[in-house]
């Protein structure tokens, strides 16, 4: 099929011929003449529009920094490294790849719908939630950088051949908000990586350590675009892919959370089952004689929820209620990666009582609540729990 470049969209031409191809005879004979002529100014116009914008000179990138690239170049900083952490990244990279071709492609292949099963937290799985679990699973035992896993999806810890494994520990959610898979809005993937501290053969205790233990953390976002969002202890950078090319690109180096925003995220279909403190908080950032109203945004997927938060300010909030004393976001591969990327860009995360990355974990699908955002915001809230 001949295409031609208008903008970044490709024109399928054939395929506008063949639907004159397709009228009947006498009706082609009589209209044929001025669409082909229609369709042939159209395409010169396109051409021409394609070289001037290629004769001002659109930015490439040289020298473009990859996530790939980044990695490298923080592994250089540490002496010690052995390269591993790098290696890790890299096939978590791949695995997010992956995912995000099979989700834009989800329609097209029949991977929306239910997969006919349930998870371990009592959720129906998607097609594509299957899918990508695998995808994360075969990556990271390909590493061999890792000796346990642990997935929302996998009821227990899942332990790597002993020929592959590695000295880490990782922890992901390999596709979160799945329930927003059909209707096609934001999800993403979320994932925690430990260093295994103790000797002999890897068991569950290697994986509940408490979210201070990290060493490296972040969540890929498939919305408009695809992004990485990476915490180090060095700090948060963010990636966005540039198909092209087929590389994680930095957009967003030293991304910081605004001190204070305008906008609270919870999911106010609960507020019947909330404990006043959080109650009261919510209507006073409603009540315009308590200061400028806030506004409210929740899309129901952690991730873009979390994302928005980290760009523009505010407070995400999904609190413990009568029905889910405990909270119901996961602690290993929920909150705790999501509280480690916040904490690193200047914001706060607390249960409510405790900085959630100061929690020992007890099992490895434990729950817990969450207020997460930017520091001031964060500090007001709790200021309402403890009072």
């Amino acid at each position: 099929m001949f295409t031609t470049k208008f903008e970044h969209f490709h024109f399928p031409y054939a395929f506008l011929f063949s639907l004159l191809r397709a009228v009947p005879g006498q009706a082609r004979s009589n209209h044929s003449s001025n669409c082909a002529n229609f369709f042939f100014i159209f395409f010169l116009q396109t051409l021409e529009i394609s070289n001037d914008k290629m004769q001002q000179g659109q930015a490439f990138d040289s020298n473009a920094m990859t996530l790939t690239r980044f990695v490298l170049q923080e592994q250089r900083k540490h002496k010690s490294a052995t390269g591993d952490l790098s290696q890790l990244l890299n096939c978590i990279q791949t695995a997010i790849k992956a995912t995000a071709s099979a989700v834009r492609k989800a329609g097209i292949a029949k991977l929306h719908g239910i997969a006919g099963d349930v998870n371990v937290q009592g959720e129906e799985v998607k097609k594509l939630d299957v899918l990508s679990n695998e995808l994360f699973i075969n990556m990271l035992k390909s590493s061999y950088t890792t000796c346990l896993m642990v997935s929302e999806e996998n009821e227990n810890v899942i332990e790597v051949e002993t020929d592959k494994q590695g000295k880490y520990i990782v922890c992901f959610d390999p596709l979160d908000g799945s329930s927003n898979i059909d209707c096609l809005v934001s999800i993403g993937s979320i994932f925690a990586v430990y260093r295994k501290n103790t000797d002999g053969a890897p068991t569950v205790d290697d994986a509940l350590q408490p979210g201070n233990q990290i060493v490296a953390a972040g969540y890929a976002l498939y919305g408009s675009a695809t992004a990485i969002v990476l915490a180090l202890p060095s700090g948060v950078n963010g990636f966005t892919y540039d198909p092209a090319i087929g590389e994680f690109i930095l957009t967003d180096p030293n991304m910081r959370v605004p001190e204070k925003g305008k906008i609270y995220s919870i999911n106010e279909g609960y507020s019947s089952t909330w404990d006043a403190s959080v109650l009261n908080y919510i209507q006073d950032k409603k009540d315009p004689t308590k200061g400028t109203p806030y506004g409210a945004r929740y899309v129901g997927s952690m991730v873009a929820d979390v994302h928005r938060t980290i760009k523009y300010g505010g407070i995400f909030i999904y609190p413990a209620t009568k029905s889910s004393p405990n909270g119901k976001l996961r602690l290993l591969y929920e909150c705790n990666p999501m509280a480690y990327v916040m904490i690193k860009a200047g914001g706060l995360a607390s249960t409510g009582k405790i900085n959630i990355l100061d929690i020992k974990p007890q099992k490895i699908h434990e729950r817990c609540p969450i207020y997460l955002g930017s520091k001031k915001d964060v500090e007001e809230a709790l200021s309402y729990v403890k009072n």
